[in-house]
């Protein structure tokens, strides 16, 4: 059910706020990808997680 509420979260909020979520979640990847190298990451799948958000909010901002 988290997926799904997330969706309806972001497509009631303006595309400012999702360019502002995509740049977060982009450093958000950035930094575990960094972590990952260094082994510093404990919960790989945590990585898959942020890209699939990062796919729903593009997928949103083109839809709009």
């Amino acid at each position: 059910m988290k997926g799904k509420e997330i969706i309806k979260k972001m497509k009631n909020a303006t595309p400012d706020e999702l360019s502002k979520e995509l740049k977060a979640q982009q450093d958000r990847l950035w930094n575990l990808k960094t972590d990952l190298a260094s082994g510093k990451v404990k919960n790989v799948s945590e990585i898959k997680q942020v890209k699939h958000d990062i796919a729903r909010i593009l997928t949103i901002l083109n839809t709009k």
